[in-house]
């Protein structure tokens, strides 16, 4: 992975984030049990299907990733 990789958005509102970090705002108890909603490479919205056994999202250019 080359620096321009790096992950530099934030996977719960999509803004840019140094390092892909949640902002102050974002980092909260109740974000903390939400999946992801951005690609923290692209900032593109997620496709994600939430089970009880967890959750899978997927970007469609960086795949996907999954809880656990």
């Amino acid at each position: 992975m080359t620096a321009s990789d790096a992950p530099a958005f934030c996977v719960h509102c999509g803004q840019e984030s140094p390092g892909g970090v949640d902002h102050p705002a974002c980092h909260n108890p109740r974000t903390a049990l939400e999946p992801p909603r951005y690609c923290t490479y692209c900032a593109r919205r997620l496709v994600v299907q939430v089970s009880p056994l967890g959750w899978t999202a997927r970007c469609s250019r960086h795949g996907e990733t999954a809880s656990g």
